[in-house]
């Protein structure tokens, strides 16, 4: 609402998560702001002038896609996986992401679960997620987000003109979405082992 207060607003529960993510992303920009900049951000307004710290260090829409690909029923099977990504992360001391994660299970059966469409793929797609499968099965590099995003990236390039079609391709046939997280910073945090798992469930068709 702080952008244009004036503006007719579309509610409904879709605005969630990119909120939720905006709204964590103005808590983390407003400690390196100088004061001008702090009385433009929302946040400032929000909490009166005590702006809270943000622990959110996974995005919420991440936590929905891992919430779909681990399918999971509560909370402490996402902290699982976080916990693997973020060793120095717990509930005790990231509460926001402690209490985003629970949301995001709940999000996502409620509102993703039942819209979610798995597609089988093309033979250039199929191509593609082979070899992806084959890098990342020869991968020992450290779960790093950009890492991760240069072999995805790698993969993609020279088979996809646009680019664009390749990522929509690994949303649509892998998340059952038409658009996704930044891949790699998604295997990060599901795991190089569980994406080969994954992407072996999706060329032997059963993700359809």
């Amino acid at each position: 609402m702080y952008g244009k207060p004036k503006t007719a607003k579309k509610l409904y529960f879709d605005v969630i998560p990119k909120a939720v993510d905006e709204y964590h992303q103005q808590l983390r920009a407003f400690p390196e702001q100088d004061l001008a900049a702090q009385l433009n951000n929302p946040v400032w307004h929000i909490h009166g002038g005590e702006v809270p710290e943000s622990t959110l260090i996974v995005p919420f829409a991440m936590l929905l896609n891992l919430a779909a690909v681990s399918a999971a029923e509560d909370k402490a099977r996402l902290w699982g996986f976080i916990q693997r990504y973020a060793p120095q992360a717990s509930p005790e001391s990231h509460p926001d992401l402690d209490a985003a994660a629970g949301f995001a299970v709940r999000y996502y059966n409620d509102f993703e679960k039942p819209k979610r469409v798995f597609r089988a793929p093309s033979d250039a797609e199929r191509a593609a997620l082979e070899a992806l499968r084959a890098e990342l099965f020869a991968y020992d590099g450290p779960l790093d987000d950009e890492a991760l995003q240069s072999l995805v990236y790698a993969v993609g390039r020279d088979r996809f003109d646009p680019l664009r079609d390749w990522f929509t391709a690994l949303y649509e046939v892998l998340l059952g979405a038409s658009q996704g997280p930044r891949f790699g910073g998604f295997i990060a945090l599901y795991g190089v082992d569980e994406t080969v798992a994954l992407i072996d469930r999706a060329l032997a068709g059963e993700l359809v």
